[in-house]
């Protein structure tokens, strides 16, 4: 019997060391100690609040933010990734040198900064959500795999986005502008690069600089006359293309005219003005010097009879080509075999070549007007004398009347090309969707994105003390408690275990005693 409660007390004893080793924290201990710290915790929420939201107003205004755009680009051949010329696009054109000089220039600014201001312009390419969504689909069915994951990686290749939209960013950090003056100049570039657009893809103003460069009088007489032909030439041709580009039968607004118009007024002043100034020389030998211009026709002759050649075997090349080349055939299935038609469809590389064609043919007969022109002045020159300083004195006077009327016509092709462009065909060419803002216009709302970070930082830090200070101290406080417990409990343990050992004592004592008496 004693034995059997000897080792029961072991356990229990056991046991108790076992609950004494538990790390055990009461809730009533752990909401005591938030209470305790609550009123400190909130204080310094508080201050961390003000502390972040100081932080990031210093920091917004010390730092200098990139200024932003958005421009859109729609013309035929932006969703393939071409310019208008049918070129690769490149959107960095404009940050052009070209272009920042004349926004600088326009403002009355030194271009001392434009390097740098080059520099901080980048781009961003926007792509649509559709475009976005597609590529996501293919992309995780490839990385699935699968049977279906072939096909989705041939159509991943397939799919091809050019962007239309850019972002373009502007960091003046590196420069010496305010931050007005950086939104202003930002703003002014994007809207100078219109302007540039147009004068690359729209109306050839070199053209219109290479007709007006060259001063007639600087060439004799019949040189001069060559040279007012071929500017206008050039220009009516050009009026000419422009004329059958127009489906619309565009009327400019600023000049008036149509490009048909244009061009009929060029070939009057051709035919008639330049034909008019072009009979009276040869007839009247007007010239500055008889022998240089018998050898200037000498020599436009020999070159024109080359070039006559040149056209000749070109047209003859076109025709056998044209002759020969395969149409495509086209088969119109109607109810019942005799319903049925065929015919042929010309493609576009026969159309060029039949374009080819004429083009020569035209070219070809205007040099073989021009050697009959050249054989007839020099038949007349070696025939007669030179003409008297009156004639020259008429010719020069009329020059100068042909001169200004070439002017006006160059400058009135210049202006109705351009508003052409502008407004017909480059429309909605380019566009700033967005235009950049004063960085103190949306100064709040920075100051509420750059405070995020800092914000969360310092709060998590105050929530991370404060629940660490509140566990630590709950669980020393329980932890005291729960020895002290202990100790007491060991302490009776020990009391009741010395009564025992009296107890036992005693009856063994009477039973020894019982033994006796029997």
């Amino acid at each position: 019997m004693a034995k059997k409660d000897e080792r029961n007390l072991n356990i229990t004893i056991n046991n108790a060391e076992e609950k004494s080793d538990d790390i055990i924290i009461s809730f009533s201990t752990v909401l005591k100690k938030l209470k305790k710290y609550l009123l400190i915790w909130v204080v310094a929420a508080v201050l961390f609040i003000g502390m972040a939201f100081g932080y990031s107003a210093f920091t917004t205004h010390s730092q200098k933010p990139k200024l932003k755009s958005i421009v859109n680009f729609s013309y035929d051949g932006i969703e393939k990734g071409l310019d208008p010329n049918g070129r690769k696009f490149d959107v960095t054109s404009i940050k052009n040198p070209a272009v920042i000089e004349d926004a600088l220039t326009s403002l009355n600014m030194g271009v001392e900064e434009l390097e740098n201001i080059r520099n901080g312009i980048s781009f961003k390419s926007i792509i649509p959500k559709d475009a976005y969504d597609r590529y996501t689909v293919y992309n995780n069915i490839l990385e699935q795999g699968g049977s279906s994951s072939i096909a989705a990686g041939e159509r991943l290749l397939e799919t091809t986005y050019y962007p239309t939209q850019y972002t373009v960013f502007f960091d003046y950090s590196e420069t010496t502008l305010s931050a007005e003056d950086a939104v202003e100049v930002f703003n002014t570039i994007l809207e100078k690069y219109e302007d540039y657009f147009y004068k690359c893809y729209g109306y050839n103003e070199s053209l219109g600089s290479a007709v007006t460069a060259i001063s007639y009088s600087d060439y004799d007489y019949p040189e001069a006359i060559d040279v007012f032909e071929n500017s206008l030439h050039t220009l009516k041709v050009y009026a000419k293309e422009l004329a059958d580009e127009d489906d619309t039968r565009f009327r400019s607004a600023s000049t008036g005219y149509t490009f048909d118009d244009l061009y009929q007024a060029i070939n009057t002043v051709e035919s008639i003005d330049l034909d008019k100034l072009s009979s009276y020389i040869t007839v009247n030998n007007v010239t500055k010097d008889k022998e240089s211009a018998l050898a200037y026709y000498e020599y436009r002759i020999k070159s024109l009879t080359r070039l006559r050649d040149q056209y000749e075997e070109q047209l003859q090349t076109y025709e056998e080509s044209i002759n020969a080349y395969q149409k495509d055939d086209i088969i119109v299935f109607g109810g019942s075999e005799d319903t049925s038609t065929q015919s042929r469809l010309a493609s576009e590389q026969y159309d060029k070549m039949f374009s080819q064609k004429n083009e020569a043919a035209s070219e070809l007969a205007r040099v073989k007007q021009q050697i009959n022109d050249y054989k007839d002045r020099q038949q007349s020159l070696k025939s007669k004398s030179a003409g008297s300083q009156a004639k020259v004195d008429k010719i020069d006077a009329d020059f100068k009347v042909l001169d200004e009327k070439v002017t006006n016509l160059v400058n009135l092709v210049c202006e109705t090309s351009e508003d052409y462009y502008k407004n017909v065909t480059f429309g909605n060419a380019y566009n700033v969707l967005v235009p950049a803002d004063s960085p103190s216009v949306n100064r709040k709302e920075r100051i509420m994105e750059n405070v995020k970070k800092p914000l969360i930082l310092l709060e998590g830090l105050g929530i991370f003390i404060y629940f660490g200070t509140v566990i630590i101290e709950s669980l020393i406080v329980d932890t005291r408690k729960r020895k002290a417990q202990f100790a007491a409990e060991n302490a009776d343990t020990a009391g009741d275990g010395g009564d025992g050992d009296d107890d036992n004592n005693t009856v063994e004592e009477k039973q020894s005693e019982n033994k006796k008496t029997k």
